[in-house]
């Protein structure tokens, strides 16, 4: 932009423009401030469109029907401020040469022009920076094999895909029909199998939202479909978002957290049966059956409760998101850095497994 030039809200979108998460800003010398306790793994971007999202997920900051001008929406209650596309992709290459960026992630909304100009800015981040791994955050509505395909060849390795919701029941209540949107199950599910083929085992994902409404059962069956297809399942935490439908829901209670967090890490890497979990009649865990070595090994490693998603290129989570499902000051929900000994006698007390009945070598965690 030359001085002088005059440039509306209407013309700052995508893919001349892009918005980007406060902490890769920081990050990128784009904004001032520091991230206490780590960096930023992973450079976020999000596509800008003078409307928004055309979606209206209940929990979403760029839900469609959400209050005020789409440009002041915050997202995942953090702020994306907006810079031109070709400055961040300068800054990220830049960056890269001076210590290296652990990944770029691009996310799409819900919009006709999403597909192209993801195409595009994808191609901008590889031209500036050719070594740098590129996720695609997608919206699954939009594509196809064909649309994934050329999603590869722009220089993606990795499809994220925002499931969010733990049953077709939860979905349709909070992203399809339920609230007025474009969203669909069975969408979600055969992008995400078409990628898996296209791309390989692990390289595409689902994100998942504990505290959508969902049950304790439809979360950890979730988990076992999405582990036994090698698609990676990736954790966040309900956190409501002033002005949307949910703004008022409550929170998954911590321990609830904690503890699919726990079973999650013992499914993907100790391989734990489904009959070790038991639920009650509400569907909420009621026990859960493992080895005590296994459990303090896997509580003590800190792994379960840190923040999961996209790699870097040593195979590290680059994307750690400082202060995704939290505000600053708040217990942590997911750590962005490895707890140290204080952190996890924090989460011992938060998982709440202090009630335990012995059954031969496994223990029995008692929910409230």
């Amino acid at each position: 932009m030359l001085w002088g030039d005059v440039v509306t809200a209407r013309d700052q979108i995508s893919p001349d423009w892009v918005r980007i998460s406060t902490a890769a800003a920081i990050e990128l010398g784009l904004a001032p401030g520091k991230i206490a306790g780590c960096g930023c793994g992973c450079i976020n971007l999000l596509q800008n469109y003078p409307h928004g999202c055309a979606a209206n997920c209940s929990y979403c900051g760029l839900a469609r029907e959400r209050p005020g001008a789409a440009s002041d929406n915050s997202f995942i209650r953090v702020a994306w401020p907006l810079f031109r596309t070709d400055l961040v992709a300068e800054r990220i290459a830049e960056r890269e040469r001076r210590g290296g960026v652990g990944r770029v992630c691009i996310a799409q909304v819900h919009d006709g022009r999403a597909f192209r100009d993801l195409i595009d800015m994808t191609e901008r981040v590889r031209r500036a920076a050719p070594q740098v791994p590129i996720s695609a955050l997608v919206s699954a509505g939009l594509l196809d094999d064909e649309r994934l395909a050329a999603i590869q060849s722009a220089g993606a390795d990795i499809i994220g895909i925002g499931l969010d919701a733990a049953s077709p029941e939860v979905f349709e209540k909070t992203r399809g029909s339920g609230v007025r949107g474009p969203h669909d199950w069975q969408q979600h599910w055969a992008i995400a199998r078409a990628a898996r083929r296209r791309f390989g085992a692990f390289k595409v994902n689902f994100h998942v939202v504990v505290g959508l409404g969902e049950t304790d059962r439809e979360l950890v069956d979730l988990l076992y479909a999405l582990h036994a297809e090698q698609i990676a399942a990736y954790l966040f935490s309900f956190n409501p978002e002033p002005g949307t439908g949910m703004a008022e829901a409550p929170r998954a209670p911590i321990a609830r957290l904690r503890r699919i967090q726990l079973v999650k890490h013992l499914i993907e890497h100790r391989e734990l049966a489904r009959a070790a979990i038991r639920f009650d009649a509400a569907g909420s865990i009621l026990a859960i059956d493992v080895p005590q070595v296994q459990l303090d090994a896997a509580i003590a490693s800190g792994t379960p409760f840190m923040t999961d998603g996209c790699p870097d290129r040593a195979g590290a989570v680059a994307c750690n998101r400082p202060y995704g499902s939290y505000r600053p000051g708040e217990p942590f929900r997911d750590y962005p850095f490895q707890p140290s000994c204080s952190d996890l006698q924090t989460i011992r007390g938060e998982l709440q497994l202090a009630e335990v009945l012995w059954h031969g070598e496994g223990v029995r965690a008692v929910a409230d």
